[in-house]
């Protein structure tokens, strides 16, 4: 058995005393890509033939100079970073309006419950918002209307109150805003419409290389849907009244 040890000893010691010794052998490069066909033409010269991606071609609209150029690349620029926020709201506003036609509550619990919202959107959206410039945050009520159906101002009305809508309405008025305004698919927003078909038919990556030559950012919406809802504001509601009563 030590004989048989001491053997494998030897012989390994042997073989790596050899794999030292010997010249490395240079490791052959595997060739990238795909490789070419080749074929011949109707003069029997050789050519070389290749398969590239398609190539996406988009009209370019009519009578545009070069300063209308320009706004329309920030158009698409904005619209490609604020768009996923409107699509956002979209889902947390139907989720809002689901849980207040629940009924069955006071008008200081739906009080209680919008104020509980408004600190969970702030939570979830007030850095992102702070980063956006003034022409990214007008798209974004735009595209907000467009989404939800209603105008900055409605929204404020039915949320909180007509006198907080035209509170905002002022200062809306004092950027050369207006709140009121609605979107306009045919007239004003029509551009904007035009980059919404595009999003929709799921063509938007390759329009937005085609002007940019770079790839879109992706706007990440880290949460969508919201955590507080009516019951849970009622119960916590209905605790503090109890509370504030057993103080008395």
């Amino acid at each position: 058995m030590s004989s048989f040890l001491l053997l494998s000893g030897v012989l390994a010691g042997t073989l790596v005393l050899c794999s030292a010794a010997s010249p490395q052998i240079p490791q052959i490069r595997q060739p990238k890509g795909v490789v070419m066909g080749v074929g011949t033409d109707e003069a029997g010269d050789t050519v070389y033939l290749d398969q590239i991606d398609p190539i996406w071609v988009f009209p370019r609209g009519k009578g545009m100079k070069k300063g209308d150029w320009r706004r329309y690349y920030k158009t698409v620029y904005n619209f490609n970073k604020i768009y996923p926020y409107a699509l956002a709201c979209r889902k947390l506003m139907a989720q809002v309006d689901r849980e207040l036609a629940i009924g069955g509550y006071r008008k200081s619990d739906r009080t209680h419950y919008i104020n509980q919202v408004e600190k969970e959107l702030f939570k979830l959206f007030e850095k992102d918002i702070w980063k956006m410039t003034v022409s990214q945050g007008v798209l974004l009520v735009r595209l907000i209307d467009r989404e939800c159906g209603m105008s900055g101002y409605e929204i404020i009305k039915n949320y909180e109150s007509g006198f907080a809508a035209g509170f905002w309405q002022l200062v809306a008025k004092l950027f050369d805003q207006d709140l009121k305004s609605r979107y306009d698919p045919k007239g004003k927003d029509e551009k904007t419409e035009q980059l919404i078909q595009i999003w929709d038919s799921g063509n938007w990556k390759q329009f937005y290389f085609s002007i940019f030559f770079d790839n879109p950012e992706e706007t990440v919406i880290r949460q969508d849907s919201l955590q507080v809802s009516l019951r849970r504001s009622l119960l916590e509601e209905k605790s503090r009244r109890r509370n504030s009563k057993g103080k008395r």
